[in-house]
């Protein structure tokens, strides 16, 4: 974990510009070379989903501008919606303070979910009634399938 090129960045005045390639450098991959992404609708900033990527998932998708991802069930590079046609386009990618997350924004066509809805996050937690409740119809119809 490299700490100490975040905190140096840190101290820098707004609009500062830094070399792309020097801050992927930097960023805080875990063992696996994976970094996790929080995605998030560029309008309506719902949360969409957690995904991860490599660099090279990275770099594809600042080059193509659909979000791709590294699967980590199936081992590959995964460009979401491309069987699919669930697309996420790229609108703002952003790092975190300490280079070990990232944050897409994007412009969502159809479900961000495996599930057909639209986010991930379906399982909202009660806390008072000690439950789990399902929330979200699947939001896709048969027909965008």
């Amino acid at each position: 974990m490299n700490n100490e090129y975040f905190k140096q960045i840190e101290h820098c005045e707004d609009a500062t510009q830094i070399e792309l390639s020097s801050v992927v450098a930097n960023l805080n991959f875990d063992a696996r070379g994976l970094v996790p992404v929080v995605t998030q609708d560029a309008d309506s900033k719902e949360v969409l989903m957690l995904a991860w990527m490599n660099e090279a998932a990275l770099f594809k998708t600042l080059s193509s501008g659909m979000v791709t991802y590294w699967s980590r069930s199936r081992n590959q590079l995964w460009e979401k919606g491309l069987t699919s046609g669930h697309t996420q386009e790229l609108v703002s990618l952003s790092i975190d303070c300490d280079g070990d997350a990232l944050l897409c924004m994007v412009n969502q066509k159809g479900a961000a979910c495996h599930t057909y809805r639209r986010s991930c996050f379906y399982l909202k937690v009660d806390s008072k009634a000690q439950t789990v409740n399902v929330v979200g119809s699947h939001g896709v119809t048969t027909d965008e399938i």
